[in-house]
């Protein structure tokens, strides 16, 4: 799920919108660099730090790493066993810093702010036949459709459940995907009457 912007007065929300992306793929690079399980651990230290200058609780933190928490341990697991316990630690910390660092930019940015940055950074792709206004309304239609499918994907297991039904992966993958795909097709028709084109 994605994290919802959450309104303060903090140096990191007053941040502009370009600034905190490209220190979200700045840190995403960085982590090549990191092969030290300490090293992994002070990034999670530091994006932990930039949580409290935000403002942000420490329940807010948890909440976004809950999300991938099962993921993680899976990856840890598998680690451990092929290459040992401080690769394991390097790679869940790493892992674990960029879900927070990229939900820290969802907390602290409006999604317009965000999704402006995309459409200028795209400008040069113009050239290329891309069209940025395009990639605006791809990622705008992206990040809103996230808690669309996450309530589609309630209903179908409420309903599962209302039955009585085991909840095996295709008997919820199955309602699930032509559910979202209905979805889609109502939103391409509505961009089709607004005359987005198809």
């Amino acid at each position: 799920m994605l994290a919802t912007y959450v309104p303060r007065d903090s140096p990191v929300h007053r941040l502009p919108a370009g600034v905190k992306l490209t220190g979200l793929v700045l840190a995403g690079l960085g982590t090549v660099l990191l092969g030290r399980w300490w090293q992994s651990l002070l990034l999670l230290a530091c994006v932990a730090g930039l949580y409290g200058v935000a403002r942000l609780t420490w329940r807010c933190l948890a909440v976004q790493l809950r999300a991938v928490a099962l993921l993680v341990a899976a990856i840890g697991v598998l680690q451990i066993v092929v290459a040992g316990w401080e690769r394991a630690v390097v790679t869940c910390g790493n892992l674990l810093a960029l879900v927070a660092l990229a939900a820290l930019v969802s907390l602290t940015t409006r999604t317009d702010d965000l999704i402006e940055v995309v459409v200028r950074g795209s400008g040069p792709l113009r050239r290329f036949g891309v069209e940025p206004e395009r990639v605006g309304l791809l990622v705008s239609l992206g990040i809103r459709s996230v808690p669309v499918v996450a309530r589609l994907a309630g209903e179908v297991r409420d309903a599962q459940l209302a039955r009585g039904a085991a909840t095996r992966p295709v008997a919820f993958l199955v309602p699930l995907v032509v559910r979202s795909l209905r979805h889609a097709d109502r939103v391409g028709e509505a961009l089709i009457a607004r005359g987005v084109d198809d």
